[in-house]
């Protein structure tokens, strides 16, 4: 049951993601980096410049910022070509993911999950 909420809870935030722009994000009241619905955006340290390590059971976890058709590197947000051809928001060359486990704006329960994960600030 708890797996398949935590996929239905991703796949709402990748359809939300899919909508984002780089100029809808921007930093919360406590600093940290966050969708235009104020959802919190994680990078993975398994991660490198440009390069999206996070796929299958990661990715339902995780789900990716996905950038709308069309988007465009914007400053320090740049866009990653993951290995399925889809465009993921990167932040300083990073890519940008959500926590499946956050519910609610303003949610980072997802900071310092296995030492891996953690907010943009």
């Amino acid at each position: 049951m708890m797996k398949m909420k935590t996929m239905i809870a991703a796949t709402g935030l990748a359809l939300l993601a899919s909508m984002a722009t780089a100029a809808s994000v921007s930093r919360n009241s406590a600093g940290v980096l966050a969708d235009e619905a104020g959802m919190t955006l994680y990078i993975f340290d398994k991660d490198s410049k440009g390069v999206s390590n996070c796929y299958d059971d990661c990715a339902e976890a995780w789900p990716p910022f996905f950038a709308a058709a069309g988007a465009a590197a914007d400053g320090d947000f740049t866009l990653v070509e993951r290995k399925d051809g889809k465009m993921q928001w990167a932040f300083g060359g990073m890519p940008l993911y959500y926590w499946a486990g956050d519910s609610a704006p303003g949610d980072t329960s997802g900071d310092g999950v296995g030492g891996v994960w953690h907010v943009v600030k």
